[in-house]
């Protein structure tokens, strides 16, 4: 059984939460959850993961224990994330994301390619104006601020150019996994968002929908195994 640690850190004066399992010695994989969530939607994943990496999920700003400041937007999120891994001197790190928390993770790779080993996208492009404006299931148990979703759903709907046009400055090899035509992501833009990428590649579960990594768990895994021991790029 995978144990792990709920551990609380400052990063610009916020105060944020992040689970922690596996080997420090390991190599270093973050965690990002998507909108409405927190750190403890990867447990199942993580606890995959924890046998060969030193995982570390955050509780992302406006989310669980952490700090709900009034301020969002993806940008502050990508400084979040690097605030957090300097503070735990991660200097080069993998990182697996869903959702809004793969947003995030285009910022900060479009940002600091060199801090990035491998990358994954759960069902998200990095521009996708068909997001729903409200809608799912919404996790009663983590509460959540939700000027954070009206301030990120907001941005998604007025994407900045940048975040598609910058993503050949993406190196790390990149696996963006698809829900299929259950998902409300428009596949085709995860397809496009494959192509523009150096070292970008797709990989669907139909009928996974949006949530691929509790729908699916098994194949997810999977997928995770065979790309993160891929040593051909």
């Amino acid at each position: 059984m995978t144990v792990f640690s709920d551990r609380s850190i400052e990063l610009s004066q916020l105060t944020f939460h992040y689970r922690e399992a596996g080997n420090p010695d390991a190599p270093p994989v973050v965690l990002l959850h998507g909108l409405m969530y927190d750190a403890r939607d990867w447990d199942g994943i993580a606890g995959f993961l924890a046998a060969d990496y030193h995982v570390l999920a955050l509780t992302q700003r406006g989310h669980g224990e952490s700090a709900w400041p009034g301020a969002y937007s993806f940008e502050l999120g990508s400084g979040d994330l690097e605030a957090f891994t300097d503070a735990l001197s991660l200097d080069r790190f993998t990182l697996i994301a869903h959702s809004m928390g793969a947003r995030v993770g285009c910022v900060f790779a479009e940002k600091f390619p060199e801090r990035i080993e491998r990358m994954v996208w759960e069902d998200t492009a990095p521009i996708d104006v068909d997001f729903p404006e409200g809608s799912g299931e919404v996790p009663g148990a983590v509460p959540f601020d939700f000027s954070a979703a009206t301030s990120l759903v907001h941005q998604i709907h007025n994407p900045d150019p940048s975040w598609w046009n910058d993503l050949s400055k993406i190196t790390a090899p990149t696996l963006i996994i698809g829900g299929g035509s259950t998902s409300y992501t428009p596949q085709e833009r995860l397809a496009e968002a494959a192509r523009f990428l150096p070292g970008g590649r797709l990989e669907t579960i139909e009928g996974a929908g949006h949530m691929v990594h509790r729908t699916c768990p098994d194949e997810y895994m999977e997928l995770l195994r065979k790309f993160l021991a891929d040593n051909s790029r």
